[in-house]
């Protein structure tokens, strides 16, 4: 139909009732039938709401046959006139006067084709991690994926606003930036084939001729940007190997990791703190109706927790002082101790409790941090940092890097990692070394700290964790 508008539903949505004529196209959601009417309501995931459309089938009975074909999960594109919705809870709907069933979607088994398994109730989120080609259609899952892409832009506007270069690390590396050693290896010799080198440590027939890795981070690459472009971030798939089936773990993600050329410890604490602000900030702005259902659905009190993070000013405390307030409160399942690593209790006590805010700890234990991590005058910690906030506990940790040559071999070879392969990394200690540090966000639990979602794997579209793949 020549003239018609083709607008978003959220578009439309934002329109008055004026009677103009437009075509909607979406998924259905429902459909009602009420004596001479039918309301179908439609979808497209533009907003979480849908909206209503009205056929008057005593004024277009040709019609009958054709609504009687769409169901719950089918597609359509309707035409009509935008007006004013006597109903509740919507300004406007359509007065439709044309359909056109795009895809059918049957509500029993037919013609060989199961039912579609999204008809109108809730399903629990366990059973939703077993459709994930389709539970983007979902309430839920849609409002997550809005607040996702809303984040993602909200991370470039931030970074780009102040003068960083976005950079693409590698993502197989012969590296393992966190000497955590849970990693997926990449080869390829077929061990069908006899080309295993499985127990043998002969990478030589192997395709880079030596032992390689999918990324945990892109830290270390983004450090030698840093050492040529002052200010650089990654936001890129990251990998782990931990064979751990909890909600808090997924083994590909996405990671966030600024580095910036002569920054000390005070200025990645700034920075981390200006960064996370910003973000929750442009969700509260941008993302209400989805934060709305998800305060209502999900976690209640979670929009006055966004909104007093974002407008607080994080409380410093070195990780002494922590382990202080900790041992003298008492009470938890882990005990804490002057070296151990502050478990998650003991993260929500300092954010909930103590301080009811949020965090910034630092000044570890060098035993439980990465070797790049630069060393205090006292030789027993290092300049990191984890900034911690109510509800979650650590969202993001980073550190001064170490820029001496001499002290980040000495601490290497404490450690007994290989310089060798870290040739190029020293490269930068030795070449025009500069102060330099850095932090990392999985982008994941920004995602499900600014939705209350409980399980890290449904704040991805498709997630990956042992023994699960789609």
């Amino acid at each position: 139909m020549i003239g018609v508008m083709f607008p978003l539903i959220r578009e439309i949505l934002a329109m008055p009732g004026d009677s103009r004529e437009l075509r909607v196209r979406g998924w259905v959601r429902t459909k009602r039938d009420m004596k001479n009417l039918v309301f179908v309501e439609l979808n497209d995931g533009s907003c979480l709401s849908g909206i209503q459309c009205t056929f008057d089938t005593a004024a277009f009975p040709d019609l009958t046959e054709t609504l009687a074909l769409l169901g719950t999960g089918g597609s359509a594109e309707i035409t009509g006139k935008l007006v004013p919705s006597p109903g509740r809870g919507q300004a406007v709907e359509i007065a439709a006067s044309e359909v056109l069933p795009a895809g059918g979607a049957p509500g029993e088994e037919k013609d060989g084709t199961a039912p579609y398994p999204l008809q109108k109730k809730r399903h629990s989120l366990e059973v939703l991690r077993e459709l994930p080609h389709l539970r983007g259609r979902t309430n839920t899952l849609g409002a997550v994926m809005r607040v996702r892409s809303r984040l993602s832009f909200a991370v470039h506007q931030f970074f780009q606003s102040r003068g960083y270069q976005y950079l693409h690390t590698p993502v197989i590396t012969g590296n393992d930036a966190e000497g955590a050693g849970a990693l997926f290896r990449v080869t390829t010799l077929d061990p069908r084939q006899g080309g295993s080198h499985a127990g043998t440590g002969d990478y030589g027939k192997d395709f880079f001729g030596r032992e390689t890795f999918l990324t945990v981070s892109g830290q270390l690459e983004a450090e030698t940007y840093a050492a040529a472009l002052s200010r650089v971030y990654t936001f890129g798939p990251a990998f782990r190997a931990e064979n751990s089936n909890t909600a808090r773990h997924l083994a590909e993600f996405w990671m966030i990791e600024p580095e910036t050329a002569f920054f000390r410890l005070p200025d990645n604490m700034v920075l981390a703190e200006d960064f996370l602000k910003f973000c929750l900030t442009s969700a509260l702005e941008n993302c209400r109706e989805d934060l709305e259902f998800f305060d209502y659905r999900i976690e209640q009190g979670l929009i006055d927790t966004l909104q007093s993070v974002a407008e607080s000013t994080f409380t410093h405390m070195t990780y002494t002082g922590a382990v202080a307030e900790l041992e003298k409160a008492g009470g938890f399942e882990y005990r804490p101790y002057w070296g151990c690593d502050l478990q998650s209790e003991h993260e929500k006590f300092l954010t909930e409790k103590l301080i009811k805010g949020p965090v910034i700890v630092t000044d570890y234990p060098k035993e439980i941090k990465a070797f790049y991590m630069k060393m205090n005058g006292d030789g027993r910690t290092v300049r990191a940092m984890d900034v911690l906030v109510p509800r979650l506990g650590e969202i993001i940790g980073g550190s001064e890097r170490e820029e001496n040559l001499a002290a980040l071999e000495s601490r290497m070879g404490e450690l007994g990692i290989d310089t060798d392969h870290y040739s190029w990394y020293l490269d930068l200690r030795r070449y025009g070394t500069v102060p330099h540090a850095g932090f990392g966000l999985g982008f994941e639990r920004l995602v499900q700290y600014v939705t209350g979602m409980a399980n890290i794997r449904d704040v991805i579209p498709y997630p990956r964790a042992a023994g699960q793949l789609y």
